[in-house]
């Protein structure tokens, strides 16, 4: 499944809704999305939607869409 991650950046500011970044990750569970961004990143995760279907097929349409994939 595919997880829309929304993150601000950096942990230590206030996040601001217009600093708010989004990216894609591949997960068998939302637990496992978070888990690996967290692992991986100093951002701060603000909320994480799974996308499918034609949902999915719309973000792919985004020319910023892309997966995130973190080395283990």
């Amino acid at each position: 499944m595919v997880y829309k991650v929304y993150y601000q950046e950096d942990k230590k500011r206030n996040p601001k809704r217009e600093d708010t970044h989004a990216l894609y990750v591949e997960a068998a569970t939302e637990v496992e999305a978070r888990a690996q961004v967290e692992a991986h990143t100093e951002h701060n995760i603000e909320f994480i939607e799974a996308i499918e279907g034609s949902t999915l097929a719309y973000e792919q349409q985004n020319p910023a869409y892309k997966l995130t994939e973190f080395g283990e």
